[in-house]
């Protein structure tokens, strides 16, 4: 029996959250894993650069891999994966153990990640108006309850290798649920991709979007809580429930923004979407103490939210190639933000501190709204009923492959 598009939808949608809640999970516990490991800033940094590492060397497959064969069997196995590493992360016990964890980690969420957006630009087709970022503000919400728990956790002094380990049965549970009701997406023999393809100029100018995105989103998840500790000096359970308000602000983002799109369309929503990264964080450094500082992350989480749920929908309408490929080629450029910068702050915090690698990201800010000022042309919102007409539009972009 073929499952009703309500059903697809909702199965579709608790990917997005095992994602979520399995990935800040393992990002409220990085503060006790750096005392744990005994890291520095500056070895932080080194340390978190494993996990984008795994992440962008899995890219080239996935293109390739959705291309090729049904996104919902590539996204079971790489859940799967996925909640296996992050059990592997809870138990590790050595740096050098942490960071193989972490690349694998990265892999994983990888081939999850990428194929659930397949899947949900798939999903959106089978509707007449947007609702591609409600499948990110899922992964957003269930990203708050997993950093919830995480300060639950780190009051009741629960280790990290029994916290992963419960979290991570009970996704994979929640997934072999999920699977067999999940959209079937096998693509056609004409959409196979070589390895090695570069994106076609559209996708690239959406990936330099995601890239100053993907930049500023990676620090504040892997760097709040530190922040709020070092430069703010609060307790770990304090620091932690910052952490949690900052992805409450993502969630309220992504749980308005189909609307936001539909009323004042995507540019001029995208547009204000950099001024409230600059100016959140901006305030959040030249005022440090505790109220100004949530409030400016606050601010900062709501310009974050629907950056990359618009262009991933965006480029999978627009590429005149599967969404699963379209999405894994601006992946391509945007996670390098992911994997670059975050570590760099590291690096620029162990130098002149946490405030002045903050500041690097009001930069960042400002790029997104001057590139969707450059780049960003269509005011028109995703509905499935403009579908035929953008993706023939696509068909005309030139593309390069090696």
């Amino acid at each position: 029996m073929i499952p009703s598009p309500r059903r697809v939808r909702l199965m579709v949608t608790l990917f997005f959250f095992v994602s979520g809640f399995g990935f800040y999970t393992w990002a409220s516990r990085i503060p006790t894993i750096q005392q744990k490991m005994h890291l520095n800033e500056a070895g932080l940094g080194a340390v978190l650069f494993a996990l984008p590492v795994g992440l962008m060397a899995t890219l080239p497959v996935t293109n390739v891999l959705l291309s090729r064969f049904d996104s919902r069997r590539i996204m079971m196995i790489g859940a799967v994966f996925f909640n296996a590493m992050l059990c592997c992360i809870g138990f590790a016990t050595e740096v050098w153990q942490l960071v193989i964890a972490l690349v694998c980690f990265g892999c994983s969420r990888n081939l999850m990640n990428i194929s659930a957006n397949a899947q949900s630009i798939g999903v959106q087709a089978l509707y007449d108006k947007s609702i591609i970022a409600r499948f990110h503000a899922i992964w957003s919400l269930a990203g708050f309850a997993g950093a919830g728990v995480g300060a639950l956790m780190i009051r009741f002094s629960i280790a990290t290798n029994w916290h992963f380990a419960i979290v991570g049965v009970l996704l994979t549970s929640i997934c072999v649920y999920a699977y067999p009701d999940s959209l079937r997406q096998q693509p056609s023999p004409k959409e196979r991709r070589p390895w090695f393809a570069l994106p076609n100029k559209t996708l690239v100018k959406y990936g330099l979007i995601s890239f100053a995105s993907m930049a500023c989103e990676g620090t504040l998840i892997d760097w709040t809580a530190i922040y709020f500790r070092k430069v703010l000096h609060t307790t770990p359970p304090q620091a932690s429930g910052a952490f949690a308000i900052y992805v409450i602000a993502i969630t309220l983002g992504r749980l308005t923004g189909d609307r936001l799109a539909n009323r004042f369309g995507i540019r001029t929503m995208l547009t204000y979407s950099g001024v409230l990264v600059a100016g959140g964080l901006l305030l959040a450094i030249s005022l440090p103490f505790v109220p100004t500082a949530i409030v400016g992350f606050i601010l900062t989480g709501f310009g974050v939210s629907c950056v990359i749920p618009m262009v991933f929908a965006m480029a999978g309408r627009s590429a005149g190639m599967s969404s699963g490929s379209a999405i894994a080629s601006v992946s391509t450029v945007g996670y390098l933000g992911f994997l670059v910068i975050p570590p760099l702050v590291g690096s620029v915090a162990q130098a002149a501190g946490l405030k002045a690698a903050f500041g690097m990201m009001i930069v960042f800010g400002l790029l997104i709204s001057v590139l969707v000022r450059l780049t960003v042309k269509d005011e028109r919102p995703l509905g499935a009923k403009e579908e035929a007409e953008v993706e023939e539009q696509g068909r005309e972009a030139d593309r390069y492959s090696l």
